[in-house]
This record gives C-alpha cells, sequence and structure tokens, in this order.
C-alpha cells in the first residue's frame, strides 16, 4: 500500500493581480481627459497674462455671465455668439432676476482695445454694476527675462 501525500500549499496563489486595478485606473484617465477640456467656461480665449491677477472664484461659478472677446472681433455671452446690438439685449433679460449684476470678460491678449472698450461701454449702459477682467498668471520665467 502507497501513502498519498497531499500538497495543497501547490495550489495558493500569492500574486497580487493588478490587471483589475489597471483597468479601472485606465476608465478613469479617460474620463478626466475628456472631462477637463469642458471645464472652461465658453469658447477658448487667450487671455492676457499679468504678474499680479487678482482672484476671482466668482467667474467659476455655473451661473456666472462670462462674456468672451475674440481677436478677430467676435464676442460669445457663454458659448453663444453675440453681437455689440444684442449683447445689451441680451444682457437686459439676463440681469433682470439677478441681485448680483457681475459680468466676467475674458478678453483675448491680442483683441484689439477699441473692441474691449466698446464690449464694455455695452455693460455699463445695460447696467451692469460690477465688471472683472480675467487674466492668467504669468510664470515665473517670463517675468525674469522679461527686459525692462
Amino acid at each position: 500500500m502507497a501513502i498519498v501525500l497531499r500538497n495543497e500549499g501547490a495550489k495558493i496563489n500569492s500574486n497580487i493581480n493588478v490587471t483589475p486595478m489597471v483597468d479601472v485606473m485606465l476608465v478613469l484617465l479617460i474620463i478626466f481627459m475628456v472631462i477637463t477640456p469642458m471645464l472652461h467656461p465658453g469658447v477658448p480665449v487667450d487671455l492676457a497674462r499679468t504678474s499680479n491677477p487678482m482672484a476671482m472664484p466668482d467667474a467659476g461659478r455655473p451661473d456666472a455671465v462670462i462674456l468672451s472677446v475674440m481677436r478677430d472681433g467676435q464676442m460669445f455671452l457663454g458659448s453663444e455668439i453675440v453681437t455689440s446690438e444684442s449683447l445689451v439685449r441680451r444682457i437686459l433679460d439676463t440681469m433682470v432676476t439677478r441681485a448680483d449684476k457681475t459680468v466676467f470678460i475674458r478678453a483675448d491678449a491680442r483683441a484689439r482695445y477699441g473692441l474691449i472698450v466698446g464690449a464694455v461701454d455695452d455693460l455699463r449702459s445695460a447696467g451692469v454694476d460690477q465688471l472683472g477682467l480675467l487674466t492668467e498668471q504669468r510664470s515665473f520665467i517670463a517675468s525674469v527675462t522679461r527686459e525692462p
């Protein structure tokens, strides 16, 4: 008669299976890559860069009124294109029910000064109390290498 020995420990797999974790991480990466460009409200604008920008956290609210002025002269209220004539009417309609009459302007760094002044004048004639000019922080390297 032979003795049968069992080796139960040989069947145990002590390796960690990381495949499900990698799958979840890749799905999250794809989701964040798709969502991140949508976080900026309105149309893409090359903002002016300043050394000491003022923080405007209210501009990030979902109900914030943002006017974007492009370098070619087009204006967008949110993501809809507006003209100078329709801007006043649209702002009046928007501001009727709001207690906070603040509009944020995202002007392209290469937009003509006259376009921005005209937009500010239109906003003031529509009864806007507060204006915010949105800018970006100038990088340290660009401010150090700037010549006087």
